[in-house]
């Protein structure tokens, strides 16, 4: 009755994790790796889960759209490998399948999960990252992603609540993790940018690399009060403005990259 799809590149740390939070409900576990060099297909086939291996893409909503169009069970819960399903959430999710079960109607298409967010040791309260919520847990057919950015959210056909209980999201444990991330985020949105033909003027440089980054740091910081989380939440707050500049910069690199020999 319920379908859980996962795509995956290098996950061998978090997999089992995520796998054994949900095991227990799943009636089929579907996941897209793209091109893991590590011992995630390995980890997700212990789990009997049903591989599909394929390309490593830069916006990697696509392998998570391939995972969800591929789901056959009436509900559909996706998740990312860092993701784990607290109790609270399990418990609801387990009533939904009941009901499902029993030839219930559902009037609710799809359902917001929120999000605890562990940054650096510890899970982020203020700073706009809690509680996050993301479209997750749908009645299969009823969602989907628009595959055109990282952070977008799924686009229902019908109503939506708020489910009980949260994923607890441990993408970023360490500044490492979160600095690897950063990279791959800013280079897409480079990519974007060329994509766009941002102009490169003043004016422009001016809003990317100044402006944009101040108004974030100053919202995430002190608006959305991101200094209750002590140094955690300077730090995020202050690389979340650079997203922009950094993204800019590279940006205004890829024009100028030369290639040399055959």
């Amino acid at each position: 009755m319920l379908s859980v799809v996962l795509a995956t590149h290098n996950e061998e740390r978090n997999l089992a994790a995520c796998l054994q939070s949900i095991r227990h409900l799943a009636s089929e576990i579907i996941v897209v790796d793209g091109e893991s060099t590590d011992q995630t297909v390995a980890i997700a086939k212990q789990f009997g889960a049903q591989v599909i291996k394929t390309t490593n893409k830069t916006n990697f909503h696509i392998n998570k759209q391939m995972a969800m169009d591929t789901a056959t069970k009436s509900l559909v819960l996706q998740l990312d490998a860092d993701e784990v399903v607290d109790q609270e959430l399990q418990n609801f999710i387990k009533q939904l399948i009941n009901q499902l079960e029993h030839k219930q109607k559902s009037e609710v298409a799809a359902w917001w999960l929120r999000r605890r967010n562990f940054f650096c040791g510890r899970f982020l309260r203020k700073g706009g990252q809690y509680p996050d919520p993301v479209i997750r847990l749908y009645l299969r057919g009823k969602a989907r992603l628009p595959m055109q950015d990282v952070h977008e959210q799924m686009q229902v056909d019908g109503p939506t609540a708020t489910a009980p209980g949260h994923l607890l999201h441990y993408s970023n444990p360490t500044f490492a993790d979160y600095y690897r991330k950063f990279q791959t985020y800013t280079g897409f949105k480079a990519q974007q940018f060329k994509a766009q033909k941002l102009a490169k003027t003043p004016l422009t440089a001016l809003n990317y690399l100044l402006y944009q980054p101040l108004k974030t740091f100053l919202l995430i910081y002190l608006r959305h009060k991101g200094f209750v989380d002590g140094w955690q939440g300077f730090v995020f707050a202050f690389f979340s403005g650079l997203h922009h500049s950094s993204a800019y910069l590279q940006y205004l690199q890829l024009d100028k990259v030369k290639y040399h020999g055959n």
